[in-house]
């Protein structure tokens, strides 16, 4: 999948990088003047589509220029901006969650999940134990249609929702794990095979 839409795992693991670069940055400049880590006070949706902007960045710095962001809040994320190269739209989600937007869409997409963890790197499964330091542990790839998604615009909803649905997280292909930041559980059907994957 990678090599038909111009991806390479070190644009995928620079861009990882880059999220960890930025918002240790962020966080240095809040604890030195005595405040608490940005993902500590922010909501998390708010931390997700934070970490949407880092990722997209981070792709479009390490692609030198293979892709480029789009205008803000269009459809889709990034544009590939060399022959080889597909447009990418990203979603994000903590822990298992599934990604989600606010409209089905057909296309090529990345999701990214993360953990909160502490800052040595640990984490440990459980709202109760989150920390307050992003830890990314999966980005999928892959095609997803309209029966990828379910749809919701129930009214007196909070709006129009479009979820990445298991039939969808399935089509989408892992490029990248962290199993020792995934809040799969470790004896779980999903956990052995990603594990199978990166032995």
């Amino acid at each position: 999948m990678f090599e038909r839409v111009g991806l390479t795992t070190d644009i995928v693991g620079g861009a990882v990088d880059y999220v960890y670069q930025v918002l240790d940055s962020i966080d240095e400049n809040l604890v030195e003047g005595g405040s608490d880590r940005f993902a500590a006070f922010v909501e998390l949706a708010t931390l997700s589509a934070v970490i949407g902007n880092l990722f997209r960045r981070g792709i479009e710095r390490e692609s030198d220029g293979a892709f480029v962001s789009n205008a803000p809040h269009t459809y889709p994320d990034l544009l590939g901006a060399k022959p080889g190269c597909a447009d990418l739209e990203i979603k994000v989600a903590l822990e298992t969650n599934k990604p989600k937007g606010h409209l089905v869409k057909s296309g090529l997409y990345l999701t990214v999940r993360y953990v909160l963890g502490s800052q040595s790197g640990t984490y440990s499964r459980g709202r109760e134990n989150r920390g307050s330091v992003v830890w990314i542990w999966e980005v999928r790839l892959g095609y997803l249609d309209q029966s990828h998604f379910n749809f919701s615009n129930t009214e007196g909803d909070s709006g129009k929702t479009a979820v990445i649905n298991t039939r969808g997280m399935n089509a989408l292909g892992v490029v990248y794990c962290d199993l020792d930041r995934t809040p799969l559980a470790p004896r779980g059907r999903v956990y052995a095979e990603l594990a199978r994957l990166y032995e």
